[in-house]
């Protein structure tokens, strides 16, 4: 019932535009006719309107692929750099929050390791919400932040890194097995803010998956029950992620773009210093509006992310920003 909901309204905002659009060019003709040119001025603002409405359903139409449709996992961590890397990544989980608000997405902190002295050294934000995972999925890779640095003393530019990964929460339709030999689960006392029951048990949990050595680690919840229930339900996502990016470059083979989410290998630069810009070295798409982008403001560079991966034209980062 939910496809089908999903579906008929899918089908009922095209139709919507098309009558729409039909109706403004009659009211422009009539317009004309009558030399009514305010008329005529607000019809062709209209028009532009579902132009831009049209693109957004464009986009939303590329959303057809497996897990598309399902909530996701956003994790952050901070590369090398200490204490400037880990605001960096901080700014990023405020970023991806900013951006759920605004698209009425639920954003729900699910971990979080504090830095020594500001910042974090890594985060887990779960998206709930329709194509959570389909329009967050292209966000995965390093993301590159330039500015002067609010902790030197001498006021000097620094490069930060974090790296970004995003998988879909694996609902009742998918079955992903996991054996318990398989699995390293380590528990540990939860950080932050103590407080009754809070930082007095081993709640946290840690889940190592030996063969691939993917870990995922939760410590929101006050009973490990719950804790590791989640960070399973995690591991799962990211067994599926890997197993869906493995079937798909297989796939495409050699027409797809493999991007490298490796050290260096950024697929945005955030440039705050000595100039303004973030540019998205995969396809090209560029603001001189830093603040916007950092409030969440990502609609372009997603958009834009996934139609070239429609294409099969999603470039590797061979570009750099000085």
């Amino acid at each position: 019932m939910r496809e089908r909901t999903r579906l008929d309204e899918s089908v009922s905002a095209c139709r919507d535009i098309e009558q729409s659009l039909a109706d403004n060019i009659e009211l422009v003709e009539l317009a004309e006719a009558e030399g009514d040119e305010e008329v005529i001025a607000e019809a062709e603002h209209a028009i532009a309107e579902l132009a831009a409405e049209a693109e957004t359903k464009r986009v939303a139409a590329l959303l057809s692929g497996e897990a598309d449709g399902n909530d996701t996992f956003v994790e952050i961590h901070s590369g090398a750099g200490g204490t400037e890397s880990q605001d960096w990544t901080s700014m990023l989980a405020r970023m991806y929050t900013r951006w759920a608000e605004q698209h009425g997405y639920k954003a729900e902190v699910v971990e979080e390791s504090p830095g020594e002295e500001a910042g974090l050294k890594s985060a887990t934000l779960l998206m709930k919400g329709e194509n959570a995972y389909g329009w967050l999925k292209t966000e995965s890779g390093v993301h590159r932040l330039v500015r002067i640095s609010p902790f030197d003393s001498n006021a000097r530019r620094h490069t930060s890194f974090a790296s970004v990964g995003v998988y879909p929460v694996i609902d009742d339709t998918i079955e992903v097995e996991i054996e318990d030999k398989d699995l390293r689960v380590d528990t540990y006392r939860a950080s932050g803010a103590g407080g009754q029951h809070v930082n007095t048990t081993d709640s946290a949990v840690r889940i190592t998956h030996i063969p691939t050595g993917i870990v995922v680690q939760c410590q929101n919840e006050r009973s490990q029950h719950k804790n590791r229930a989640t960070a399973m339900k995690m591991l799962k996502s990211r067994l599926y992620e890997a197993e869906l990016r493995a079937r798909e470059e297989k796939a495409q083979a050699e027409a797809a773009a493999k991007t490298d989410i490796g050290w260096g290998h950024q697929i945005r630069s955030y440039v705050l210093q000595p100039y303004q810009m973030v540019k998205d070295l995969r396809t090209g798409v560029e603001t001189s509006q830093p603040q916007a982008v950092l409030d969440g403001g990502l609609d372009d560079f997603i958009a834009a992310a996934l139609a070239a991966k429609a294409d099969g034209k999603l470039s590797e980062t061979v570009e750099d920003l000085d």
